[in-house]
């Protein structure tokens, strides 16, 4: 009896559909992701090897360095909320172009009075040294503690959650600063904050 010949089928896989799915994906993340703004004020964190990470979300980040404070609260509406709060505590009025570019600036160091102008910058010129001085934290005019108030009232207005605070300091940094930071802080009653630092190898064992 004749064998049966089995026919034979081609191996080959059409990837055209595969390709087109890799490409959709692609630039479904390059339209959606939220390129990280460069900081106004650089500093060298301490290491260490604690490996919590800075949550991304309904917290605020308080950044020490040559002096200078400066601020930054995550999400653009609680950004742009806390902008509200701020000019109606300062009895300043604030366009809403310029709340909607604000909620575009991540971390600044101004007093409030000279915010409208650096709104109005673009994002080199707001990097230029000298042009953000920090965010005034004297007994006399403490518009730091205004901002941290009402960046919590933001937050827990529109997300209903409590606010977090970290604490990013330069290594070099002199205590003085920081303490004055952490003063401000629990005046508040926020005793537990967050301190960045810079992640340190582990020794193997």
């Amino acid at each position: 009896m004749p064998r049966i010949k089995v026919k034979r089928t081609s191996t080959v896989t059409d990837m055209t559909a595969m390709c087109d799915v890799a490409s959709l994906l692609l630039t479904f993340f390059i339209l959606t992701a939220t390129a990280r703004q460069p900081e106004p004020l650089a500093v060298s964190t301490p290491s260490s090897t604690y490996e919590f990470k800075v949550p991304v979300e309904n917290n605020a980040i308080l950044t020490i360095g040559q002096g200078k404070v400066f601020f930054e609260v995550a999400g653009q509406k609680v950004r742009a909320r806390t902008l509200e709060l701020m000019g109606e505590q300062y009895k300043i009025t604030f366009t809403p172009e310029e709340i909607n570019r604000f909620s575009g600036i991540s971390s600044f160091g101004v007093p409030i009075q000279n915010l409208k102008s650096l709104i109005a910058m673009n994002g080199a010129d707001r990097m230029k040294p000298g042009v953000q001085p920090g965010i005034p934290a004297d007994s006399t005019d403490n518009q730091l503690n205004s901002w941290v108030l009402n960046a919590r009232k933001a937050t827990k207005e529109l997300n209903n959650m409590d606010m977090r605070l970290s604490i990013k300091g330069d290594a070099k940094e002199e205590y003085p600063v920081v303490k004055k930071v952490v003063d401000i802080l629990q005046k508040q009653s926020i005793n537990k904050f967050l301190l960045v630092t810079n992640a340190e190898a582990k020794k193997k064992k």
